[in-house]
């Protein structure tokens, strides 16, 4: 009997790791998926909102930049977490081609009031833009399901990097690093 246990849980470690679902378990606070850049997908435009610290921007308008965006609310303990250092990206980078985008998705109706959002921009130090998603569009777009959640976009638009949850900063650095160092096509040439 021992040896059918032993045999039984060795199949089961063997299947976990196997499929990958190894990875999942053992990373219960996020995930992190990287992509090739030939295989990348343009990341979807932003929908329509109210913008904080910034007039209204487009994806296509910052071609040649690199694009982090973090989906996050205000009420959440675990965006509050990941806050310092997308701020600090945000002041190590800009200068040199990164922008930071905050999609600000709602969880909780108070944090669906423009105002409250704007208090607590200011209240957190928050310098880059804030973008409302009050109808879920733009998380629907880019098939968010958890807060936060972070994209990274190289300078032609291309989804780079996603993550899940907290932790990872260092990592997002390497890439943000990496994709700052690529080389941009420039927009195609007009016929």
């Amino acid at each position: 009997m021992l040896v059918g246990i032993v045999v039984g849980i060795v199949t089961v470690v063997a299947a976990v790791y196997a499929t990958g679902l190894s990875r999942l378990l053992l990373s219960p606070f996020g995930r992190s998926a990287e992509y090739e850049s030939s295989e990348s997908p343009t990341a979807p435009e932003l929908a329509a909102g109210d913008w904080i610290n910034s007039e209204p921007l487009s994806l296509k308008e910052l071609r040649g930049r690199v694009v982090l965006v973090e989906f996050w609310t205000f009420g959440c303990y675990n965006c509050r977490n990941t806050l310092p250092f997308v701020k600090g990206w945000h002041e190590r980078y800009r200068e040199k081609g990164l922008a930071v985008i905050g999609v600000h998705s709602p969880e909780f109706d108070e944090e669906r009031v423009v105002e409250n959002l704007r208090r607590e921009v200011t209240s957190l130090g928050i310098r880059y833009p804030v973008l409302t998603d009050n109808d879920y569009q733009t998380w629907k777009a880019y098939g968010v399901e958890a807060w936060p959640t972070t994209f990274l976009l190289d300078k032609q638009g291309r989804i780079r990097w996603k993550h899940v949850g907290e932790g990872s900063y260092d990592e997002t650095e390497r890439l943000i690093q990496k994709l700052l160092a690529e080389g941009w096509q420039g927009p195609p040439e007009s016929p």
